[in-house]
């Protein structure tokens, strides 16, 4: 069933997108705190592209009428795979889902990452889980012949997730962690300060925490390369009507869900962002 679109979705990329009926073929914890779930889901699977998300309905009970937003972390042979971290009680009740359950989406959605023609070599940032919506985006710019170096943080070295996917399709993958078990010890700021300074980049694309996204969208703006960010925002549609998910920007407030959730760093306002809502 394809989606009626509305007037206040306008032109926002959502047109692809329909509710499709999807089954769990398996669900499997990557670490502490961290699940792996792959959905059967052709439709979707065909038509979304990097950087965009779906909205899931975990559960049909009253305790999961609203559906939960998850980037795309890849899509191949008819399924989608999302990574995702157990915070709240929805994504609680993810993790317990089991193989040949049934759940149902909408997809795909939101406007996902910027590949502008002549690119030549991208730095990607992942802190945390911000590494979701960038795997898909490391395929895709190793499909075209673009370089890609890849900037990852996380408090442990076990907690560096989709390590081993960038590590196949990047040319060179860096590792920060806060106790210093892998890679670098400190920040990915640092990393990713450092490797600015080397210059040889036309593009950043960064996912993180919110505090991380701002520090390397203005040392990108400093080194002069353009550069992209995923927001996180709570969401109850996610088709840009309820105006839950508002992102500040510079000219004006945006919803995640249709004008995000990628945004160009340069347009967002960062001192009146908020710290998103876990879900």
């Amino acid at each position: 069933m394809r989606m009626p679109m509305c007037e206040a979705c306008g032109d926002s990329g959502n047109r692809d997108m329909a509710v499709e009926h999807v089954v769990v073929r398996s669900n499997d914890r990557v670490c502490e705190g961290v699940g792996l779930m792959v959905l059967e889901a052709p439709a979707t699977a065909s038509k979304v592209r990097p950087g965009q998300f779906v909205h899931l309905r975990i559960a049909s009970d009253r305790e999961f009428m609203l559906r939960r937003p998850f980037s795309v972390h890849r899509a191949h042979g008819g399924t989608l795979e999302i990574l995702y971290q157990v915070l709240g009680r929805g994504t609680r009740a993810m993790s317990l889902t089991q193989r040949e359950d049934r759940m149902d989406l909408i997809g795909p959605l939101g406007h996902g990452w910027d590949i502008p023609d002549g690119l030549t070599h991208a730095l990607l940032v992942a802190g945390g889980l911000g590494a979701a919506p960038l795997g898909m985006l490391a395929e895709e710019l190793a499909r075209r012949g673009v370089a890609a170096t890849v900037v990852m943080g996380a408090p442990t070295g076990e907690r560096l997730v989709a390590r081993d996917l960038f590590e196949r399709v990047a040319r060179r993958v860096e590792a920060c962690t806060d106790d210093g078990s892998a890679g670098e010890k400190g920040f990915v700021t640092v990393a990713t300060h450092r490797l600015l300074d080397e210059g040889g980049f036309d593009m950043v694309y960064a996912c993180g925490p919110e505090v991380m996204a701002k520090a390397v969208a203005g040392q990108a703006f400093e080194a002069g390369v353009a550069c992209q960010v995923s927001l996180e925002r709570l969401m109850a549609c996610g088709i840009g009507v309820c105006l839950s998910c508002v992102v500040a920007t510079v000219n004006g407030q945006k919803r995640a869900c249709v004008d995000g959730p990628v945004f160009d760093a340069r347009e967002v306002s960062w001192d009146v962002s908020e710290i998103p809502p876990r879900h």
